[in-house]
């Protein structure tokens, strides 16, 4: 009980959740953007075009947002700038794609948009290929600033 009313955090568990976050919804957004890339290799172009840069182009960003920055999301790979298109396709979809649709129809993009907002601000933890990277960075960096 006395630790319910607790406001710190252990880090270790926050890296661990991490972890399940960005697994879990990159493979959650996978399940939207794998078939609109398999739509993209069939040839078959036609798509929702809410902001006028034309269907393909719509498209192709849609793919590139929802496959490829969900896959370095998943793997914990440039985190924080992969959750930029996607930022940018979830406020595209709740707030110009579904605008005059009923809120129920908005939740899904902004529970989606909440969720990449807290990884651009967190990033993706200690378990993540870029904690990896920033710790070598700061080794070659101590390195080269002792000699």
């Amino acid at each position: 009980m006395k630790r319910s009313f607790e406001t710190t955090f252990d880090h270790n568990r926050l890296d661990l959740w991490l972890l399940f976050l960005r697994i879990l919804v990159a493979a959650f957004m996978l399940t939207h953007g794998l078939p609109k890339f398999y739509r993209l290799m069939a040839g078959n172009l036609e798509f929702a075009d809410p902001i006028g840069l034309g269907e393909p182009a719509t498209l192709v960003l849609a793919v590139f947002a929802e496959v490829v920055c969900s896959t370095f999301i998943f793997i914990g790979l440039g985190t924080r700038i992969a959750t930029i298109p996607l930022i940018a396709t979830m406020l595209v979809a709740a707030f110009v794609s579904n605008w005059n649709d009923p809120f129920g129809k908005k939740e899904l993009p902004l529970l989606y948009l909440f969720i990449y907002v807290t990884l651009l601000i967190l990033g993706s933890g200690k378990y993540s290929i870029d904690f990896v990277l920033s710790r070598r960075q700061a080794q070659t960096t101590a390195r080269n600033g002792s000699r």
